[in-house]
């Protein structure tokens, strides 16, 4: 049975997933802002926040778990030296997601914004 095994598929197989939401991840953290549809936004909102609680306590051991879902070296050093001083008394909920109304011309797929909230 497949209780609490909710997972956005993305149509995309499982390696194709998992390097999608690590270059989204690494984008919403350099750029703080990207456009992308609503079902991506709310598939790396998780993995951003949990990346942002770590950056929270800056330590070699939580350095290497950043770098070890993220793979690359600017993206931890910004989310380590600049995003998570930011967020050092918030508990939760670093980011958001607005949807726009304006749907995407190719397959008019719902789009909006994930961002860090200020």
């Amino acid at each position: 049975m497949r209780h609490a095994k909710h997972k956005y598929k993305l149509g995309v197989d499982p390696s194709h997933r998992k390097s999608m939401i690590r270059n989204l991840a690494i984008e919403v953290i350099d750029h703080g802002k990207i456009k992308t549809t609503q079902t991506r936004a709310k598939a790396i909102r998780g993995v951003v926040e949990k990346l942002v609680t770590l950056a929270k306590i800056d330590t070699v051991a939580n350095r290497r778990l950043a770098y070890k879902k993220l793979n690359n070296k600017d993206a931890v050093s910004k989310l380590f030296a600049e995003i998570g001083p930011k967020f050092k008394e918030r508990n939760g909920g670093y980011t958001r997601i607005v949807k726009l109304a304006d749907r995407r011309l190719g397959d008019s797929s719902r789009m909006g914004y994930i961002s860090f909230v200020e």
